[in-house]
């Protein structure tokens, strides 16, 4: 692709946010059709399309979701921008304050000693300096370089200074898929150590108190075969190669990370996939959600 022909998105009109509360079970579809009588199955349907619909913060809800009681279903005004791939990453959503990307595996977040060039942040920076060369990004959190993933950046020093300032409280979720190897009995569990890194940057764990920085890692089961497990992993912390080396100390690796005791890679990677992102803007504090699919190479193993 061309990335000199890409336009960037940047809000020209206030958006205008109407919000429902579900008071009894019913799909998504079926809600909408009610509360809006006036507009056609079709045109409803649009709202979806144009991603102008979210349910509880989370802008990818389908027509035949299902609601309950309690459930908040706001519509806007302005359709989402539109997904912008770019070699290596896609660019899901832009405005004034930050950049969020759905990052492939194999690229680096920042650029090292050995790779300046081919990284999530020099691409980006290229991006935004084509339309105007004083603009920069800046560096919010990384992911490893064989994670794909969501992940964000922001476009000036008071938003970053915002979502760092303060990460704990500005990002309300942060969780992965992660294929592992073997069969995981318990359906739901977690970790609990202290990490601390050696000269050659591995990464240890520890149930010492105190003997590093605290990594509590949380998980539940979504699917089971004979030789690998799918998990849903939360961080309630965000140490460098946390979850890595927490499936470690469970003793079910992450399929492809030779690095933390894997004797296995059925996918030609790391089975590491930052599937959600929610954090509250810098700018209007409204809760932001963003989500992918399981990536279908993990989906594949347990077909």
């Amino acid at each position: 692709m061309n990335t000199k022909k890409i336009k960037r998105f940047v809000p020209q009109k206030k958006e205008k946010v109407t919000t429902f509360t579900v008071t009894e079970e019913s799909t998504l579809m079926e809600f909408l059709s009610k509360k809006m009588p006036e507009k056609s199955r079709t045109a409803v349907k649009s709202l979806f399309t144009n991603k102008q619909v979210k349910v509880n913060g989370d802008a990818s809800a389908k027509y035949d979701s299902p609601l309950k009681a309690g459930d908040s279903v706001v519509i806007s005004s302005m359709k989402a921008p539109r997904e912008i791939p770019i070699k290596g990453l896609t660019i899901v959503y832009e405005d004034l304050d930050l950049i969020v990307i759905n990052k492939n595996y194999g690229l680096l977040s920042v650029s090292t000693n050995k790779e300046n060039e081919k990284t999530a942040y020099n691409i980006l920076s290229n991006y935004v300096k084509q339309a105007d060369p004083g603009n920069k990004i800046f560096v919010v959190h990384r992911l490893d370089r064989e994670t794909s993933g969501i992940m964000m950046f922001a476009k000036n020093p008071e938003a970053k200074k915002y979502l760092q300032s303060d990460w704990h409280d500005v990002v309300m979720d942060r969780s992965y898929y992660v294929v592992v190897e073997g069969k995981v009995e318990d359906d739901v569990g977690g970790v609990h150590s202290w990490l601390s890194e050696n000269k050659n940057f591995h990464v240890f764990s520890s149930q010492r108190p105190n003997s590093g920085q605290e990594a509590i890692t949380k998980y539940k089961v979504l699917k089971r075969s004979r030789l690998y497990s799918l998990l849903e992993v939360t961080l309630d912390t965000g140490r460098k190669n946390q979850i890595r080396v927490h499936m470690e100390d469970l003793g079910h690796p992450v399929v492809g990370d030779q690095k933390y005791g894997a004797t296995t890679n059925p996918i030609n990677r790391l089975g590491l996939h930052a599937f959600l992102l929610s954090f509250k803007h810098p700018k209007t504090e409204e809760v932001m959600k963003f989500s992918t699919p399981i990536p279908p190479e993990f989906d594949h193993l347990f077909k």
